[in-house]
């Protein structure tokens, strides 16, 4: 009888693929208990797989600065409110696994989802390319400098994750669109008075002025 698929998949852990070969094949000679066998080496290979994923959740979580990451970000003295490190499991299922439907847009630097978190609130998951170790610790300075940004004219961070191979970052959720889809997105039903586009501009740079001059870290762009 030939190995079921999900057996032959445990070929990283020698061991017990040799037990679980062991077993079925004495289960199909005495003609008992063969499904029994079956279910338990399934069961076996999920639970092998979930440690799996497991330790490379963990590698990604020390790769991406780890411990010495939260340390940072909680010893931030600057906003009342420490941001959170989330799970990829929260993550995914916030995002519906990074469905394309949940896209707010893209970019250089990656693409941006809408997502819900269990308590209903409604966040944007930054999920950035892929970047190489040595730029590890940069991404990790950028969040320290990120999470003390406080300006009600930038999206705030909330948090971030490390257990990815691609750290994700959190922000709050900007509703009502974006300020190109504004400005280049007219109809006759709503429209923009020059007043407005004043406005605009002026909020802009207050931002801006914010984060050149007046914040903790100074972000240039």
């Amino acid at each position: 009888m030939e190995i079921p698929i999900f057996l032959k998949d445990v070929k990283m852990f020698p061991n017990v693929q040799i037990l679980i070969s062991t077993l079925v094949q004495k289960g199909v000679s005495t003609g008992v208990g063969v499904p029994f066998l079956l279910i338990c080496g399934w069961g076996l290979y999920k639970g092998l797989k979930k440690r799996k994923m497991m330790k490379l959740k963990e590698k990604f979580f020390k790769q991406n600065g780890g411990l010495l990451s939260q340390q940072q970000l909680s010893s931030n003295e600057v906003n009342a409110g420490n941001p959170n490190l989330f799970t990829s499991k929260d993550l995914e299922k916030a995002t519906d696994h990074f469905n394309v439907n949940r896209i707010l847009g893209q970019g250089g630097q990656g693409t941006v989802y809408k997502a819900m978190l269990p308590n209903g609130k409604i966040i944007a998951v930054e999920k950035s390319k892929v970047i190489g170790e040595e730029k590890i610790k940069e991404f990790i300075n950028e969040v320290v400098v990120l999470s003390r940004i406080n300006h009600r004219n930038v999206a705030k961070l909330l948090g971030c994750c490390l257990e990815t191979e691609v750290p994700l970052l959190v922000y709050e959720f900007i509703p009502n669109g974006t300020l190109f889809q504004y400005l280049h997105n007219r109809n006759e039903d709503f429209s923009l008075m020059w007043d407005m586009h004043l406005r605009i501009a002026t909020e802009v740079a207050r931002a801006l002025f914010y984060l050149h001059s007046a914040a903790s870290s100074p972000v240039y762009h």
